[in-house]
C-alpha cells in the first residue's frame, strides 16, 4: 500500500515539530500510534521528531524541551512518550512519574545507562529504557512494542517469581512504595490510614528482610511486582 500522506515538514522554531502531520489520533489499530517527544537538546530532539514522522504508522503528538511543557502541548492520554531523564525541571524517576500519570506509556531514551537509573525509572513505571546510541530502527521497533503491550529489554522469562509470599495488599503497598509514593499517598489512594500502610510495610520488612526504602524498590524491580497502578474504585 502506497503512503499517500505528504511528506513531513518541520517547524523552523528548534522543537522539530511536523507541522502537516495528524496529531490526537488513539493509539488503536486502523489510526496509528500517538508518540510524543521531550528532550531538552534541540537538535537530538528534531532528529527523534523526524524519525517518528516518517514511519507510516505512527503520529507525531507534542515534541517539548520538559515535562511541563509537554503536557500543555499534548493532545491528550494515549501516547507512547520518548522520555530523556536530564531535563530541566521535573526530572528522572519523577519524570517518568508524572508523565505515567498522565495517562501515557514512557519509554526513556537516554544518554547514560547507570543502573540506578535504569532501575528508579522502572521503578516509576517506564515501560523500556533506551540509550541515545540506539538506532533508528531500534527506536521505532521498541516504540511498536510499547504500543502493543510489550515491554521491550524485559523478557518476561527472566523476571524471577516471587520466593516469598505477598498478600494483595502488600504487593499493592509494596508497587506504590516502588513508584516513589509517600506513605501518604498511599494512604489517600487506597483509603487507608497512614498507620495501616506502616503496619503493611513493616510486614514487608519482616518477610523480606529489607528495611530501606531503596531495597525494598530493588526487591519489587527484580521481582516483577512494578507499579502499573489503576485508579482504586471507592
Amino acid at each position: 500500500m502506497v503512503d499517500e500522506r505528504p511528506p513531513p515538514r518541520f517547524s523552523a522554531d528548534g522543537y522539530g515539530r511536523c507541522v502537516n502531520c495528524p496529531v490526537g489520533e488513539d493509539m488503536v489499530e486502523g489510526t496509528g500510534i500517538r508518540v510524543g517527544v521531550i528532550e531538552d537538546h534541540p537538535l537530538y530532539r528534531a532528529a527523534v521528531a523526524r524519525v517518528l514522522a516518517e514511519a507510516a504508522e505512527v503520529r507525531v503528538d507534542a515534541v517539548a524541551e520538559s515535562v511541563t511543557q509537554f503536557a500543555a502541548r499534548s493532545s491528550g492520554a494515549g501516547c507512547v512518550v520518548l522520555l530523556d531523564l536530564g531535563l530541566p525541571g521535573v526530572r528522572g524517576a519523577a519524570a517518568v512519574l508524572e508523565v505515567a500519570r498522565m495517562g501515557h506509556r514512557v519509554l526513556v531514551l537516554s544518554a547514560r545507562a547507570d543502573p540506578a537509573d535504569v532501575l528508579g525509572a522502572t521503578a516509576a513505571g517506564a515501560w523500556g529504557y533506551l540509550c541515545k546510541n540506539a538506532d533508528s530502527d531500534e527506536i521505532l521497533r521498541a516504540v511498536r512494542q510499547v504500543a502493543a503491550g510489550i515491554r521491550p529489554g524485559i523478557p518476561r522469562t527472566e523476571i524471577p517469581a516471587p520466593r516469598i509470599e505477598l498478600s494483595d495488599r502488600e504487593v499493592e503497598v509494596l508497587s506504590r512504595l516502588a513508584a516513589g509514593e509517600r506513605d501518604q499517598d498511599i494512604a489517600q489512594t487506597l483509603k487507608i490510614s497512614v498507620r495501616t500502610v506502616r503496619s503493611y510495610l513493616d510486614r514487608i520488612r519482616d518477610k523480606t528482610g529489607l528495611r530501606r526504602r531503596p531495597a525494598l524498590t530493588r526487591y519489587a524491580i527484580e521481582h516483577g511486582v512494578i507499579a502499573h497502578t489503576q485508579p482504586v474504585s471507592a
